[in-house]
């Protein structure tokens, strides 16, 4: 099925595949690693096994869950190839048995039914044309007592820091970004996904409404990220 935006999503994604770790770590202060860090240790308590992370990239978080959980198999679906080709360059991932990338949509899931232990998802439900379909599928494919961990960013309250972050988001890295990618469009559209998307009370929400049971939502580094947990009840 092909959904609205799409096609610029994934050809914006294609024409940045081989810079985009670096221009992650560069844009972010290096605060990316951590808020992977955060994100992958909420699946601690999730049952055993297979985790799954979507719209995975170039699979930073997928190889962050593959450390911290040694004895679990994870995959990386993500519906750009380039950026999974991009992934595969780096040794660590193209020489592990327990990661398997896969080419998919994340509103279309090509798994049966409670497959799955634990979800991650880093910066992509911004991206889903159809949220609410999205978390459907996640929540269809995880078994009872299975996490889903959601990874995005927010708009900071603190009304010392949200102007400053304000231009840094919608002036100053559209302009830096473009330089050092090329593709100025592709974080211009960055900038105003983040503005367009749902507060974190109306994330939560359809969260819930899709199944998913305690969710919650906790803000790193002064709102400009959230992660947020749900669970499928037993």
């Amino acid at each position: 099925m092909q959904y609205p935006y799409a096609n610029f999503i994934q050809q914006s994604f294609s024409n940045i595949a081989n810079r985009y770790d670096s221009l992650n770590s560069l844009l972010s202060f290096g605060l990316d690693r951590y808020w992977r860090w955060q994100t992958v240790r909420e699946l601690r308590s999730a049952p055993p096994g297979e985790f799954l992370d979507l719209c995975g990239g170039t699979m930073p978080l997928a190889l962050a869950l593959t450390r911290r959980y040694p004895k679990r198999q994870v995959v990386c679906l993500d519906f750009c190839a380039e950026m999974l080709h991009a992934g595969l360059k780096k040794p660590e991932i193209a020489s592990s048995q327990r990661l398997l990338p896969l080419c998919g949509d994340a509103q279309e899931l090509p798994f049966a039914d409670d497959g799955f232990a634990g979800i991650t998802v880093g910066f992509g439900v911004r991206n889903l044309s159809d949220l609410h379909r999205g978390i459907r599928e996640m929540r269809r494919i995880l078994r009872p007592g299975g996490r889903l961990v959601i990874l995005e960013f927010s708009r900071p309250d603190n009304p010392f820091f949200k102007p400053l972050y304000g231009f840094y988001k919608n002036l100053l890295l559209p302009v830096i970004a473009g330089v050092l990618s090329g593709d100025r469009e592709a974080y211009a559209y960055l900038a105003s996904s983040i503005e367009g998307f749902l507060p974190q009370n109306k994330l939560l929400r359809v969260l819930t409404e899709c199944g998913f049971a305690g969710v919650k939502a906790r803000p790193l580094s002064l709102g400009i990220v959230t992660v947020y947990t749900g669970i499928v009840a037993d």
